[in-house]
């Protein structure tokens, strides 16, 4: 049975013959290829070859009008086609590494090979050679009717014929707008295929260069060409050549079989790559569908790494699947990712150890992240941000004033979001994230004033104190690197935390636009017919009263002045009221319809945000404008809504700036003094509530990082969560010194600013959708926020025009988009849709429905919870609470099978580190199995040919084995004991 299974190959020998051309040790990656194919053209007398197809990913035709090219699309290929290519290699001419430097002598070379080999008559040299070097007309001619899409761009060229002996100037070829599709390090092949009456067979030859050379105007692009395939074949099977073109073309784009043209030693290669590519070709079914219709390229493509790494020498293990359980996935499909925060969360064991790491890990990036900032995109970044972070300094500003009597108002809420914000994103370990005020701390500072009004304590002092203990407890945990406990956070409990900051932003904007509608109520009782009898009369006051007046802060003054002084008549409504006046009259309750233009406004700045984001993807105008318009949305929303408004006059809501530089409560100054207002044993006490303010620093902070430093951002520089944490507690102190605001990272407006500063890929093929690059990583957008923030003061008489309605509508939108991507949310939307109607999420594919919904549930639950204790005086345990859904994490791993959570959330660092031990069991027991059998094996054949004399062959045997088939040295040395033990 062991010597079956020994002769049972795992691959077929054109797979085991690519593994040995694939499976080589080389970094140098093979270029892109742009594949151009020529069709032969009979015009009267004359010949010339005609563009008649271009693949850069997906193949783009000439339409039959002949003046554009199709749009991009999967080329469907005939399985006979690709037979008849495999049956043309294996009969053409093969030339690899041929030294070409001009289209004639590469001919030249071709038809002498043909001679050589007897494939062509002597007498036919002159014809194929005239046939081959005919002049090449390219589809660069443009249409006379130019959309307004085209206005504004430079054509490739006036003329519609470039020809080989008169290739148009370079300063023209480099203005060709196709150029920015191909990468720059890209080269060509060129298919040549047409029918010519002179020849009674084929005449086939695929030429691979061994340098890249431009061949004058052979292809459209100046782009050097490295493959040359030529198919001459006698009249009457034009269509089949045209397929057998588009076939090798579609190869030759092909990721896998491209690297095999590169590598490929002979011709038995190239066909080892071609049934490589059979053995992957999907047939369908003809009469089930329409050939007629052109598949629209996918918007993700899957990797070609999964099937080069069958090929790799590497991975002998994995021939036919995964090792061990992985083989239930599907093949298509990859394993979630395990849950790895990087080695940012090492536990160093030293004192100040993940600090030191952290400062190390970002200083080498620190120029680039202020040089890196210099970009358009960053302006809109810094503009959406911004408006963001004075509404949110604003709001919460007007709230703290409210729940502290005005010891924080809006004044200290725009400094300290200055002040704060600008340190943080020049010092720590990730720029990216956004320093702002919490509802919790908001809950946790009006719970503290309370407490200190009624226990006769001076709160600013004990708030200072507080800080200051906080600041040390943060300290302590940066120190013996404590932020190593954010590894137990998965995405359970990462999506909970940021579906319920993303629900808060979403509700907050809705109930202040709810709100307006209570202060400017609609005019329901307005009847246009009755316009006459509206009315509203000041009528003065009784004749024996006196006329008081207001006069500000001190109080009511008795006036002077006589009721018959005043004409009563004409006074304003402000005046009556002020003077002792009554109003009487149906219309003096009368206010404009605010309300509903205040939700004209706060809708139409959501709405016309979200359109705008999208328009990247819209078939509309040049592709820079719509990327610019996207990168922009924010502020070109906000500027036609506020236009809006001063167009149509009403007296909306508008933005309240301080305009003076001074506390907001006039009893207080600038610096709190840490002594001498509240007793001694006040300053060793207030350790306690400010370990609770720790826990919710240390939590808030974190967990905002984690999700900004998300694999999926493909952030390169590195996070610090301990530099983060560490300058978090100095800003605690230094902010309770001056009093203001304490402030932690905000997780919508984080996610946003990532949102704001992603990359895309420049050059990508026509019908391959922008690759997401990373993100702009960088501090001077942070800095120029926080800036801006601080001198809004001094901007008063600008930001007096934007409505507070289009600022809740940008918080609805960083609310909303913040939810996008949240496997959370699509969990959710499953409730509502039937299971056919269902998207094919990946995790529906190996996780039970009803076990899907149960896990959703349970997040829900705790997601309700959080709420209910963040909306009452509870909310002091919500960072406790955040602790609690780690805990709740925890409990899932007995109700759920590390399968399923794999698939749902993360596995925990215990439970990885488990199913990683198991599988190096089970693989190293496998691998001790077959270890032995190959043993056995080995010394069957050894005993074989040491019976035959032929020791000599034996170790010829034996060094083959190690050096071309297997890379274990124990089979080698194996034989050679044998061979030495018997000589």
């Amino acid at each position: 049975q062991k010597n079956n299974m020994f002769f049972s190959l795992p691959l077929s020998p054109a797979a085991e013959r690519l593994r040995y051309i694939l499976g080589e040790e080389d970094d140098i990656p093979t270029p892109t290829l742009f594949t151009e194919m020529d069709t032969l053209q009979h015009e009267g007398d004359e010949l010339e070859w005609k563009e008649s197809a271009r693949w850069v990913k997906f193949e783009e035709k000439v339409e039959e009008g002949g003046e554009r090219w199709s749009k991009p699309h999967v080329s469907t290929l005939s399985l006979h086609s690709l037979f008849e290519l495999r049956t043309c290699l294996q009969a053409g001419t093969v030339l690899l590494d041929l030294d070409g430097y001009s289209l004639p002598q590469i001919v030249d070379d071709i038809i002498e090979r043909q001679l050589e080999e007897g494939l062509i008559s002597p007498e036919l040299r002159e014809r194929i050679a005239f046939v081959l070097l005919r002049k090449h007309r390219h589809q660069t001619k443009k249409p006379i009717h130019r959309s307004l899409a085209d206005i504004g761009k430079t054509t490739s060229t006036s003329e519609s014929i470039t020809q080989n002996n008169h290739p148009e100037p370079k300063q023209q070829s480099l203005k060709n707008k196709f150029m920015k599709k191909i990468p720059r390090d890209a080269e060509a092949s060129n298919v040549l295929v047409g029918e010519v009456d002179f020849l009674e067979k084929p005449f086939v030859a695929f030429v691979r260069l061994a340098q890249a050379t431009t061949l004058g105007g052979l292809t459209e692009v100046p782009v050097p060409t490295r493959f040359l395939f030529i198919l001459l074949g006698p009249p009457g099977k034009a269509k089949s050549y045209n397929e057998i073109g588009r076939a090798i073309a579609t190869l030759m784009v092909d990721d896998l079989f491209s690297d095999v043209a590169y590598k490929a030693r002979d011709r038995e290669d190239l066909i080892a790559g071609i049934d490589e590519f059979l053995d992957e070709v999907i047939v369908l079914p003809p009469g089930e569908w329409d050939p007629k219709i052109r598949i629209e390229p996918p918007k993700k493509l899957p990797s070609a790494d999964k099937r080069k790494s069958v090929y790799s020498l590497n991975e002998l293990g994995q021939m036919n699947g995964t090792v061990g359980g992985a083989s239930a996935v599907s093949e298509d499909e990859e394993m979630p990712a395990a849950h790895e925060l990087g080695e940012e969360l090492m536990f160093t064991g030293r004192f100040c150890g993940g600090l030191l790491l952290d400062i190390k890990r970002k200083l080498p990036w620190l120029a680039s992240d202020f040089y890196e900032g210099f970009h358009i995109q960053s302006i809109s970044a810094v503009l959406f941000i911004y408006l963001g972070c004075i509404t949110n300094a604003i709001t919460f500003g007007g709230l703290l004033g409210d729940a502290t009597d005005n010891y924080q108002g809006v004044m200290e809420s725009f400094l300290g979001t200055s002040l704060a914000g600008t340190v943080f994103c020049l010092f720590s370990g990730q720029p990216l994230i956004i320093l702002s005020s919490t509802g919790p701390i908001l809950i946790f500072e009006k719970l503290l004033f309370e407490f200190s009004k009624s226990n006769s304590i001076d709160y600013m002092e004990l708030r200072l104190w507080i800080g200051i203990h906080s600041c040390l407890q943060c300290f302590l945990l940066v120190a013996t690197d404590a932020s190593y406990i954010i590894k137990y956070i998965t995405r359970f409990t990462e999506e909970g935390f940021s579906s319920l900051i993303s629900f808060i932003f979403i509700s907050d904007a809705i109930k202040k636009m709810v709100g307006s509608f209570k202060y400017y109520p609609i005019n329901t009782d307005f009847k246009p017919d009755y316009v006459t009898t509206y009315r509203c009369e000041c009528l003065a006051p009784d004749q024996g009263e006196p006329i008081q007046q207001w006069a500000g802060q001190t109080g009511w003054l008795q006036s002077d002045l006589n009721m018959t002084a005043l004409d009563w008549s004409q006074l304003s409504k402000k005046e009556c009221l002020k003077y002792g006046g009554t109003l009487v009259g149906k219309s003096c309750k009368f206010v404009p319809d605010l309300a509903l233009m205040s939700f004209i406004l706060f809708f139409g700045t959501y709405s016309m945000t979200v359109s705008l984001k999208k328009f990247k993807f819209s078939r509309y105008f040049p592709t820079k404008l719509r990327k610019l318009i996207s990168d922009f949305a924010i502020f070109m929303s906000i500027l036609t809504f506020v236009g809006l408004d001063m167009l149509m006059g009403l007296k909306t809501p508008k933005l309240i700036v301080p305009t003076e530089f001074k506390p907001t409560r006039p009893d207080r100054g600038w610096m709190v003094m840490p002594f001498g207002k509240n007793p001694w044993w006040m300053y060793l006490a207030s350790s306690v509530p400010a370990l609770l303010v720790t826990i919710l620093i240390f939590m808030d902070q974190q967990i905002s990082a984690v999700i900004v430093n998300r694999k999926e951002n493909k952030l390169k520089k590195g996070c610090g969560y301990h530099l983060d944490l560490f300058w978090v507690g100095v800003l605690m102190a230094a902010c309770s010194f001056v009093g203001l605001p304490w402030y932690v990272a905000a997780t919508v407006i984080s996610i946003a600013h990532i949102d704001s500063l992603k990359m895309e890929s420049e050059s990508s093929a026509p019908g391959e959708q922008p690759q997401f690059l990373g993100v702009r990583e960088q501090r001077l957008t942070g800095i120029l926020v926080f800036v801006l923030t601080g001198v809004s003061i001094f901007l008063a008489p600008v930001l007096q025009f934007i409505p507070m309605p289009v600022l809740y509508g940008v918080f609805l939108y960083m609310g909303v988009a913040s939810l996008s991507g949240i496997q959370f949310w699509e969990r959710i939307k499953l409730y509502l849709m039937p299971p056919k109607h269902q998207p094919d999420l990946s995790f529906l594919r190996h996780v039970p429905l009803r076990r899907v919904h149960l896990f959703t549930l349970v997040q829900i639950i705790c997601l309700a919870v959080l709420w209910i204790l963040k909306s009452t005086v509870l909310a002091i345990i919500f960072p406790v609470m955040i602790l609690g859904l780690m805990v709740v994490r925890k409990m899932l791993d007995m109700v759920f099978s590390q399968h399923d959570l794999a698939w749902l959330d993360d596995l925990l660092p215990e439970k990885e580190k488990k199913v990683d031990e198991k599988k190096k069991k089970d693989k190293k027991k496998q691998r001790g199995e077959d270890d032995s059998e190959d043993e056995h094996i080995y010394i069957l054949i050894a005993q074989t040919l040491i019976s035959l004399q032929l020791q000599w062959t034996l170790c010829t045997f034996g060094e083959l084995l190690y050096r071309v088939i297997y890379t274990q040295k124990i089979y080698c040395l194996v034989l050679c004991d044998v061979a030495a033990d018997t000589s």
